[in-house]
């Protein structure tokens, strides 16, 4: 019995010895508690910052489009007849007054050489009577009459000289035969108005497009434009017109802008792209790839804050690109973040690496 208790009791001390050794000898949990601060910093997640710069961005509204020639016209016959000649054919250059078709006579020299004749007998007549009628031989009122018929004679020679001048085909003003209906030999009746020839005018050119009611606000007449035409070519003009009435249909904005065609090289209809520089605004640019969209549904960027910590920055969008954008609403010298922006989150703190903007894009 006496071996049993001295057992029991050293068994009790050792017990007893070894919880008091917990607060005499430091262990590894304390060592490891003071280490634990550097572990945590050096696990810190890692991401790539460019410092925002605000500047003055000239903002570009591009709207795809088509040629339209100024100026489009239907050439009718004025007059009955036959067509007996025809000057021009489809693609011929013609100016102002050129002879685009001759009708057949139809007895209008006939008609033109008896109003001279009757206009120079009435003439004959008031010059040899003024001199009687100014003597008093004759009545004052004869006088009166004389002229009438004189007035009547001249007025029936005009309109004479102008049923002539109706058989006579001419173009109203300088541009290209784009169709020739009609043939040598085929009739024209005045009373159906007979086409004959369609011209079009192709300097000016104009450049059509629509624009939608939000962008209408910053486009203004004769503000330079560039046009961007579907064969390579690249000219400038300016805005001539601008709708005040939008489309029933569409809810869109008529835009002609003017450009010089010397020689006809810009043909009418092709497709064309209008470039219409918009006024400045202060933006920031960015890459497409550092946007994204909160929990909310806002388009905004990341950006680290002085205390390391991330935050998120609702942006508007000034004008869009194929590897940057233009932002607005992000304070100049932000950090934002471009790498690693859709592996973190509000409030986390992180350590920041600054990286090229030219390198996340291309990326």
């Amino acid at each position: 019995m006496k071996a049993s208790r001295i057992v029991a009791i050293g068994l009790v001390a050792a017990a007893g010895l070894w919880i008091f050794s917990g607060y005499l000898v430091p262990h590894e949990s304390e060592s490891a508690a003071a280490v634990r601060p550097n572990e945590v910093e050096a696990k810190l997640f890692r991401v790539g910052i460019i410092e925002s710069k605000i500047e003055s961005h000239s903002r570009k509204l591009v709207l795809s489009g088509r040629t339209e020639a100024d100026r489009k016209v239907v050439v009718t016959s004025r007059a009955a007849g036959v067509i007996t000649e025809l000057k021009v054919r489809r693609g011929s250059v013609v100016k102002a007054g050129d002879v685009i078709a001759i009708l057949s006579d139809e007895a209008r020299e006939a008609q033109l050489e008896q109003a001279r004749a009757l206009a120079t007998q009435r003439k004959t007549e008031i010059d040899a009577k003024r001199k009687l009628i100014e003597s008093g031989a004759l009545p004052k009122l004869e006088l009166v009459n004389l002229e009438s018929q004189q007035k009547a004679a001249d007025a029936a020679l005009a309109a004479a000289e102008a049923e002539r001048e109706r058989g006579v085909v001419r173009a109203p003003w300088a541009g290209v035969v784009s169709d020739v209906p009609v043939e040598v030999g085929q009739a024209s009746f005045s009373m159906a108005g007979r086409e004959i020839a369609q011209i079009v005018a192709l300097d000016p050119m104009l450049a059509v497009v629509e624009a939608p009611e939000r962008k209408l606000a910053g486009i203004k007449v004769g503000e330079a434009a560039d046009i961007r035409l579907v064969t390579g070519e690249t000219v400038t003009g300016r805005i001539r017109y601008v709708a005040k009435s939008a489309s029933p249909t569409t809810r869109t904005y008529r835009i002609e802008v003017e450009v010089e065609n010397a020689g006809g090289r810009i043909p009418d209809g092709i497709t064309a792209e209008v470039v219409i520089r918009m006024a400045s605004v202060p933006a920031t640019r960015v890459p497409r790839s550092a946007l994204i969209f909160s929990a909310s549904g806002d388009l905004g960027v990341r950006v680290v804050g002085a205390d390391d910590k991330v935050a998120f920055i609702p942006v508007t969008i000034v004008e869009d690109g194929p590897s940057f954008m233009w932002v607005g609403g992000v304070a100049d010298g932000a950090r934002v973040i471009v790498q690693g922006q859709d592996f973190v989150r509000e409030g986390l703190r992180v350590e920041s690496l600054a990286t090229s903007a030219e390198k996340t894009a291309a990326n």
